[in-house]
């Protein structure tokens, strides 16, 4: 694989011939899972800069499995990838939780705390697994790390609910700001909508 993404790398303009140069292109990259090529390799780093120099807009998208995150200390390790990916590729990126439909009922109510996680908190509820002093100084100083940064947030993914398809869609496009020369016209019951709320607050500080 190393060896495939290498020679790759050393020959764009075969894939600059392939992609071509037409007005409003969507076009996905199904990237390999093998966070190595992220972590030790350019090889990622040089496509993502070579596209720009097309002039596409480039957003990553990282998928984890709901299924793998369960757990908290499984859930850590995710986000550190998924970090690390951000760090390589300095692009925006979505980070989705994907086969939600996979999980229980029981499962996808606790996996709601890890799509915006409180991560001393985490830490918290783990204090009885966690024996070793080292072990929990290290997790507490991760945990830290990711806090700190506060840049890793998840959006669920279940390919059976076309509500949650469409979020992520929209937040891709919102990122890479695709179809941003259309006309944006905000629907009239929105903008109603929006005058009673101002209205309303206005009137709660008055009263106040």
């Amino acid at each position: 694989l190393v060896f495939c993404m290498e020679y790759f790398a050393n020959n764009l303009n075969w894939l600059e011939e392939s992609l071509g140069h037409v007005e409003d292109d969507y076009i996905l990259f199904d990237c390999p899972g093998q966070i190595e090529l992220y972590t030790h390799l350019p090889v990622m780093k040089q496509l993502v800069e070579q596209l720009q120099q097309w002039e596409f807009r480039v957003c990553g998208v990282f998928l984890v499995d709901s299924q793998f995150m369960v757990e908290s200390f499984k859930f850590i390790s995710g986000i550190l990838a998924a970090l690390s990916a951000m760090i390589s590729l300095e692009i925006p990126q979505i980070n989705v939780m994907t086969k939600m439909d996979l999980l229980s009922k029981k499962a996808k109510k606790e996996i709601e705390k890890y799509l915006d996680p409180d991560m001393y908190s985490m830490i918290e509820d783990s204090t009885n697994i966690l024996k070793s002093k080292m072990f929990k100084k290290l997790t507490k100083s991760i945990c830290g790390l990711i806090d700190d940064y506060g840049m890793v947030r998840f959006l669920p993914f279940d390919r059976s609910d076309e509500e949650s398809i469409n979020i992520v869609l929209q937040h891709i496009d919102f990122t890479i700001q695709y179809g941003e020369d259309l006309e944006f016209k905000e629907p009239k019951e929105c903008e109603e909508d929006k005058s009673a709320l101002v209205d309303e607050y206005f009137q709660d500080h008055v009263n106040e």
